[in-house]
């Protein structure tokens, strides 16, 4: 992708969302694909999104836009799709605190292994199994502490030992298109959608 035949500008910078505004500004891309460059880029395409960047410069999410981002990343949302298409998941909740995962511990999940997921961390960071409440409570504060949005679902780890038939599901660099090129790439992608709303 930083290719000088396939992108048009290539910057070596820390992605912040005040560095990737400017470079919007200065470039002025017709669309963002957020999908590439993990963890990072779809963070900054929420953030640019919720501050108002992409609208200011007319820029275009393609490939996932910020309902899709946040279904994926958001756990209550997550859970909520995954109810909507007929999924079983295991009993959980979601935490903001660590008083409220221990709660949940105690009231939803109830017993261990207890499974740690933060919100907005998709590759796994903050997040594990925990087998006792001391193990419990470091990775739920690992995890308010990686997730942006300071979120945790806590789910039963039951399934991980016995094969319990829940669906664990965790969804799956910025480039830049001008010259029409969006509608295109668009166009290609509500294809592979159609049919799927959650």
């Amino acid at each position: 992708m930083t290719d000088p035949g396939t992108a048009d500008a290539t910057y070596l910078e820390p992605m912040t969302p005040e560095l990737v505004e400017k470079i919007i500004e200065k470039e002025r891309p017709d669309c963002l694909l957020p999908t590439m460059g993990g963890q990072t880029a779809l963070n900054l395409a929420v953030n640019l999104s919720e501050r108002g960047t992409l609208e200011k410069f007319g820029v275009e999410l393609i490939g996932a836009d910020l309902n899709a981002i946040n279904k994926a990343e958001d756990r209550k949302l997550f859970k909520e799709a995954c109810a909507k298409i007929g999924l079983s998941t295991p009993p959980s909740e979601v935490a903001n605190t660590l008083e409220e995962a221990l709660e949940i511990a105690e009231t939803v999940v109830g017993s261990y292994p207890i499974i740690v997921r933060p919100a907005f961390t998709l590759g796994g960071t903050g997040g594990g199994i925990c087998e006792n409440e001391e193990e419990f409570r470091t990775i739920v504060a690992e995890g308010l502490d990686a997730s942006q949005t300071s979120q945790v679902s806590c789910s039963c780890g039951d399934n991980v030992a016995d094969g319990s038939p829940w669906t664990l599901l965790t969804m799956v660099c910025v480039i830049v298109f001008r010259s029409g090129a969006c509608g295109e790439v668009s166009a290609r992608m509500e294809g592979i959608r159609a049919g799927s709303d959650a």
